[in-house]
């Protein structure tokens, strides 16, 4: 065998190992014993790589406990398509692309949800689980030939500097962007207080326009509430970041403030809510319930096995509550659903759920970088799994498309948004016969059999 493949193999393998022995090395970070429900704390520990020591007698160089463990045929396989990509492919590519495509392959082929993340990856799923970021304050997206914007955020910079959706980024600080996305993210965020110049064509506009703009710390709010009819209330939960819980204890404060006689009823949008970090989903769900299982949590590890419980407090004090789901609810936005659902707090409203029943945990790694691995499966306080499934609502709603909520208008004299959104409206009527007593939640549960399309049975039902 020539040198370099044989020196290729015993770079393989040792990566392949030593990637194994970083994973392994790691703890996750779970709730305690007490059931915390803080932020989404992440630690790892590895253990040290052990070098320039003999195997012992009758030992492999390259221990394992698995008995599956690698055959040496592979790494060898592994080493000659290796070769072959350096040697035969079209263009050259790095050893260090090649390596990290590798990384990212093993781990993507675990399931959908896992996921390998370089250092950018890392920064931004910990920036984005936070809640707020330094930069400009605007989203984008690559459309056509050009990065746009599709919103400023309200408050940022770009929002005051009178940036808006449809503007075109050209350059940033003299560099053009073209499409990419993710270049023009890494260049406009940086430390607050910094400046940063973009260059934007506005359609319509003739000639260019530089816009100079002074990063700050961007609040990226998840929550939107307002009132739809006195004594009933509306809260849109986005998504779930860190900040999600303290974001609903604000809006109910709010609301109830805003309605003299308090709130008799309220909706909960989880329409098209992706989830996000676990603890904050459990931490609202404990915001509506006194007692019992929010979640539990089945691993291969310890802190993979876990449950998390309501404490006492409610802070809608038992007034009713409609939860509003679609097929873009999924996994936090589940358990909360589940939660509320399995204990009788609210009735769910809308289209079966996505169903998304495990638990992701990032896990730093000692070079820079992260795996986002799958650790646990979950299940409801009824002990059912979402998996696959997803949750079928008290009242289905059908018809054809993907039911989206209405964007949330604030203009005085626009359209009420129960009026622009049919799904609203029926939450809201359920919630006033729940309150008249004239039509309760039972009567629903008993006819939402009617409601349901012929392709869901019985075997779509989370038990």
């Amino acid at each position: 065998m020539p040198m370099r493949s044989r020196t290729l193999i015993a770079l393989v393998t040792g990566a392949i190992f030593g990637f194994s022995a970083a994973l392994a090395g790691g703890v996750l970070a779970g709730p305690s014993a007490q059931g915390r429900q803080g932020g989404n704390t992440l630690e790892t520990v590895v253990q040290p790589i052990q070098t320039g020591q003999a195997p012992a007698a009758g030992t492999s160089a390259v221990p394992s406990t698995d008995a599956d463990g690698l055959p040496w045929q592979e790494a060898r396989l592994f080493a000659e398509v290796y070769e072959h990509i350096k040697r035969d492919y079209v263009d050259r590519i790095s050893d260090r692309k090649l390596m990290d495509a590798a990384i990212r392959g093993m781990v993507s082929s675990l399931d959908p949800h896992s996921a390998y993340l370089n250092s950018r990856e890392f920064e931004d799923t910990r920036l984005s689980a936070m809640g707020s970021y330094p930069g400009v304050g605007i989203e984008v997206d690559a459309d056509g030939s050009a990065v746009k914007i599709l919103h400023a955020v309200p408050g940022s910079p770009a929002e005051r500097a009178g940036l808006r959706a449809g503007d075109e980024i050209l350059a940033i600080n003299g560099k053009e962007v073209g499409t990419n996305v993710s270049g023009a993210i890494n260049h406009m965020r940086g430390t607050s207080g910094s400046t940063v110049t973009l260059t934007i064509h506005r359609a319509g506009k003739p000639g260019v326009m530089n816009v100079a703009l002074r990063r700050a710390n961007v609040e990226v709010h998840s929550v939107l509430y307002q009132t739809l009819r006195p004594g009933y209330g509306y809260v849109r939960i986005e998504e779930f970041s860190d900040t999600t819980p303290d974001e609903v204890n604000a809006a109910i404060s709010s609301l109830q403030r805003n309605n003299s006689g308090g709130l008799r009823g309220l909706v909960l949008d989880l329409r098209d809510n992706p989830g996000g970090v676990l603890e904050s989903g459990v931490a609202v769900a404990d915001d509506f319930l006194n007692s019992g299982v929010i979640l539990t949590a089945e691993g291969r590890t310890t802190d993979a096995r876990f449950e998390m419980d309501a404490t006492p407090g409610d802070l809608m004090n038992g007034a009713p509550i409609v939860v509003l789901v679609n097929s873009g609810t999924a996994s936090a936005a589940e358990i909360l659903s589940a939660a509320l659902k399995d204990h009788g707090r609210a009735l769910l409203i809308g289209q079966k759920t996505y169903g998304k029943g495990t638990v992701q945990t990032v896990i730093p790694l000692r070079y820079g970088g992260a795996v986002k691995l799958t650790t646990s499966h979950y299940f409801t306080p009824s002990g059912g799994s979402v998996q696959g499934k997803g949750i079928l609502p008290d009242i289905v709603v059908t018809g054809p498309g993907h039911h989206q909520p209405a964007p949330i208008m604030t203009a005085k004299g626009g359209h009420s948004l129960q009026s622009r959104d049919a799904e609203v409206q029926l939450a809201l009527n359920t919630l006033r016969a729940e309150v008249r007593g004239g039509e309760g939640s039972a009567r629903l549960v008993k006819t939402m059999a009617t409601d349901v399309p012929p392709a869901l049975t019985a075997d779509d039902l989370v038990p």
